[in-house]
């Protein structure tokens, strides 16, 4: 195969955000890479833009077929003017506009064994399963790398074959690891002391390693990579330095990452030996099912000569039948496997099979597009080999069996694929939709292009806006589709809005170039929000993703949210009523300048973020920094004046809690966490308030406890309440996996157990200690008598095998619950509303749910609206609704309201707050308490519609 020429420059403006993740020589790889596709339907017309917005050095099209009116669902090269002419030719003029430095070529004759020499990637999309094994064994035997990617209605396949010996130069997208040398001693084996301890444990036996930098054992700087052996003392052994001159000082020590080889088998192997990317047996199960009914489809084909029809039930179950007739898919050692096939999931394949949409075809484009970007670059794992995908769950759960095909039937428009799986009634409804688009930048173009494929907003009363305050630049073309050279330094709204209108003429779109925020809710206020269906949100800071997600709560719009950083992405939707609200990632904090200060995540918290960063500490403390800090002193136990507050207070907590040495059973585990719960939601908190009573004044005359500082309660544990019950249960199970001990789900063997433990003494529970200058005074420093008490306990725990040190996981439920009990104790602690449900008597409510009262006419006065509060959820409101950072006001003192009562709401607001409601305002927010003689409840807003 021939690598064209890389001798022109790249574009490192162009490419800088690739370059960043790729790197310059991937990069070079890439930019002479030759690449085939053949198929120029949804997915082929993916798969070409992004290979060509990638930068790859030339794409050559093969699709001789006319364009139908069906092609026009997915396939955004094409349009009405387009049909009847080969979807190849009329593709490739607007594909070479997308990148001038990539050929985009036009192959017209038959593929040939000569031809597939010339590229080092084919990639074949909507073709048949012959053609697929005739082209996949010649592209095997030369060692060319082969994919098929191909999607039927809601299901999606896609197979890379990169030959028995295909060498991977960089497997992971982490960079190197990297750390300061501090000494390395002359000898067989050398030794290597790191200047940081914990850096030791990040490298592995077998790693290998280069150096830089060192003065004295010059030797080693650029040398040949070299093995290394982790000590259990932190050292590292790095091979013989006999010979070598003394160390001096400085220097660094860097992995040098090892290539890894993949073998792949070839189609006609792989096509009965499927080896598939699932994570579960079930995953497994249901990808060999899928991997049927795609066999099916091309029997169906070559014997009817066409592919069932949409939604008919005699071709279904066709189709069903020749799944079950197939030889059945083998294991990794060629094994027949025992699996029942799923005939429900294949009928459903094939019911809506006939149908092209744009959503999956981008999805499984972009992915093969990825799969080719490794093959040329020979940057990260390839997949290996198989991969479906299906959003079968998009279907109508209530709908017939077997609806009537006269609603699914082709009707000569550009939605023609798209009706095929869900109906002429569903694309109605999609066009009247009104959908508001937060960024156009690399997913906002996605998604406007998606938009205007599907026809959401493309009726009468429909329409999509799209909101951007940013402009066009250079960098933006290697990833934002709609833009061009010519459109640089005008709005990306504006340009992206004239894009979509080209994609599909029906489409209505306005663009909108003010921002997002606080400062514009005049213009996206109440009349705007009412107008809007749903929201999309592409934007590129979790604070204005937390701004956009709070405005859709607010409205109770629905909200679909993506990402991406590097080679990682995630999209998540928000559904009122239905799913939980959004919440930003863990890292979300640390990845922008969203971080408090530590006095106010430990002492003074007084917002949800605070008690949820307190408890992600907490999991990261417990979990994870003690038992990573004990496996240093594993060896030898060095002085404690090294580790930083915050490490003492993990390792007190740990080791010098109610046990006084390791947990051997599941009760040494519940022990200790109760022992946690008391120490975090009981002692701490009356230790601080010993410190500073709730009544305690400052030099100033003002309460201590005032402004943002909410004077917090102890709790009392409780085993009837389940957020006290889950805290335990999560905290014993995180502890004893730390230990490498058995844990339990069992939560009325855990109830049992807790009624027979013994109650931890204050005195057993580790004291707490200050960080800010503030509390410092009130608490005893760490000293000597200290120092040696955790000596002796941390002896008794450097006994045995190292403790495993837990990273934080989304997906494990442990990490998760314990995190959410954390957070929710915490904020019972402080009187913060907790983060997603509140619940009291008989009623609950979500972040979704509000109370809506209307103003009437004549309008209310405030005693009508606490008397229709109380019609409302049948509860006696008997304090003041003062409103979000609008109406509280201290002249609002419970006592006094009774003056208040026969007043207009909005007369006590323009009194209270001097300000009245904004032209085209609707809704005014309230806020309405109450306060019994034992609660404190924060009930949902109030909507007083104005």
């Amino acid at each position: 195969m021939d690598v064209l020429e890389t001798s022109k420059s790249l574009d490192e403006e162009l490419y800088s955000r690739q370059l960043y993740v790729l790197g310059l020589p991937a990069m070079q790889r890439i930019q002479g890479a030759k690449v085939l596709l053949s198929g120029l339907q949804g997915v082929g017309a993916e798969v070409a833009k992004n290979l060509v917005l990638m930068g790859v050095g030339s794409l050559t099209l093969h699709d001789p077929h006319p364009t139908c009116w069906s092609d026009l669902s997915a396939q955004f090269f094409l349009s009405e003017q387009d049909l009847g002419r080969s979807r190849a030719e009329a593709s490739q003029e607007l594909l070479a506009k997308l990148n001038g430095a990539v050929q985009v070529c036009i192959h017209t004759g038959d593929i040939t064994e000569d031809l597939l020499l010339d590229f080092q990637v084919v990639v074949l999309t909507a073709s048949d399963l012959q053609e697929q094994l005739k082209v996949g064994t010649i592209c095997h035997k030369h060692g060319v790398c082969f994919l098929v990617a191909d999607t039927r209605g809601l299901v999606g396949q896609l197979f890379c074959d990169f030959g028995e010996d295909f060498t991977v130069q960089d497997p992971t997208e982490a960079e190197p690891l990297m750390a300061a040398i501090q000494h390395i001693s002359q000898g067989s084996p050398g030794i290597l002391t790191l200047r940081e301890e914990a850096d030791a444990h990040r490298f592995n036996n077998g790693d290998l390693v280069t150096f830089s930098g060192i003065e004295g054992m010059v030797e080693l700087n650029g040398c040949a990579p070299r093995p290394l052996h982790v000590q259990r003392d932190g050292t590292l052994e790095i091979g013989d330095t006999t010979t070598f001159s003394h160390y001096l000082r400085g220097g660094a020590v860097t992995e040098v990452k090892r290539p890894k080889t993949v073998s792949h088998e070839p189609l006609d192997t792989a096509l009965l030996q499927p080896r598939v990317v699932a994570q579960s047996p079930q995953e497994v199960h249901r990808a060999h099912c899928l991997h049927q009914a795609f066999h099916a489809l091309h029997k169906f084909q070559e014997l009817h000569g066409r592919p069932p029809k949409p939604w008919d039930p005699v071709d279904a179950e066709m189709v069903v039948d020749l799944a079950q007739a197939l030889e059945s898919v083998k294991g990794t050692e060629g094994e027949p496997l025992e699996e029942q096939l799923d005939k429900a999931l294949v009928r459903t394949v094939a019911l809506s099979s006939a149908g092209g949409l744009s959503p999956m075809a981008a999805v499984l484009g972009a992915v093969a597009a990825q799969e080719v970007l490794k093959a040329v670059s020979k940057k990260f794992m390839p997949l290996d080999q198989w991969l479906y995908f299906d959003a079968l769950d998009c279907l109508p759960e209530d709908e017939e069996p077997f609806p009537n095909p006269e609603d699914y039937a082709p009707r000569d428009c550009r939605y023609d694929g798209q009706i095929a799986v869900f109906g002429a009634g569903f694309q109605e409804k999609l066009s009247h939709q009104h959908y508001l688009l937060v960024g156009a930048g690399a997913i906002g173009c996605e998604l406007l292009k998606g938009f205007a494929l599907v026809g959401l907003g493309a009726g009468g009363s429909g329409g999509v806006a799209v909101a951007d305050m940013d402009h066009v630049e250079r960098s933006n073309l290697s990833r934002q589709f709609l833009f061009r050279p010519q459109d640089f330094g005008r709005p990306k709204a504006e340009v992206a809005a004239e894009a979509a209108r080209r994609l599909n003429p029906d489409l209505q779109v306005t663009p909108l170039t003010y921002q997002l925020d606080l400062t514009t809710e005049h213009i996206y206020g109440d009349n705007f929000f009412s107008s809007v269906d749903g929201v999309a949100a592409a934007l590129d800071s979790f604070q204005a993703r937390r701004y956009v997600a709070a405005r859709c709560t607010h409205y109770l719009k629905p909200l679909l949210e993506a990402g991406t950083e590097g080679t990682l992405g995630s999209a998540c939707v928000f559904i009122p009523h239905v799913t939980e609200d959004y919440r930003a990632p863990s890292s979300a904090a640390a990845s922008e300048d969203a971080s408090y200060p530590v006095c106010t995540i430990r002492h003074f918290p007084s917002t949800t973020e605070h008690t949820l960063q307190w408890a992600r500490d907490e999991f990261e403390g417990l979990f994870r920094l003690s038992a990573e800090t004990i496996n240093c002193h594993q060896q030898a136990l060095t002085s404690l004046a090294h580790l930083d507050e915050s490490q003492v207070l993990t390792l007190q907590q740990v080791v010098l809690g109610v046990l006084r040495e390791r947990p051997q059973t599941w009760r040494d585990c519940v022990l200790w966490a109760l022992g946690q719960w008391q120490l975090c939601f009981h002692y701490g908190i009356t230790q601080l308030l010993s410190r500073f009573p709730p009544d305690k004044v400052l030099e100033n005359g003002t309460l201590f406890w005032s402004g943002p500082k909410q004077c917090p309660r102890p709790l009392e544990f409780d085993t009837s309440q389940d957020t006290h019950l889950l805290y335990v249960l999560a905290a014993a199970n995180l502890y004893a996996k730390m230990h490498g001990l058995p844990g339990s789900r069992d939560q009325t063997a855990l109830r049992r157990l807790l009624k027979l433990l013994p109650f931890p003494d204050p005195q057993d529970l580790a004291p707490i200690f200050a960080s800010d200058l503030e509390l410092a005074s009130a608490y005893a420093e760490f000293g000597p008598e200290q120092s040696k008490k955790l000596h002796e306990a941390l002896e008794i725990w450097t006994v045995g095998p190292p403790l495993e040190p837990l990273t934080f996981e989304k997906d494990d439920d442990f990490h998760v619950d314990f995190v959410a009990a954390a957070a929710s104790l915490r904020a019972q602690n402080y009187g913060i509303p907790p983060a997603d449900r509140t619940k009291f008597h008989h009623l609950k409510w979500t972040c979704w749910d509000r109370l809506e009262v209307p103003a009437g006419q004549p309008e209310r006065t405030l005693e009508s609206l606490l008397a229709h509060v109380q019609k409302l959820n049948g509860l006696r409101v008997r304090m003041l609704l003062h409103g979000k950072a609008l109406l509280y006001s201290a002249g609002w003192a419970p006592e006094k309201q009774g003056q208040h009562l026969s007043r207009r709401v909005t007369d006590l607001v323009l009194e209270v707050t001097r300000q009245v409601p904004k032209p085209g305002q609707r809704v005014l927010v309230l806020e309405p308490s109450y306060e019994g003689e034992k609660e404190d409840i924060t009930f949902p807003p109030l909507h007083y519609k104005l």
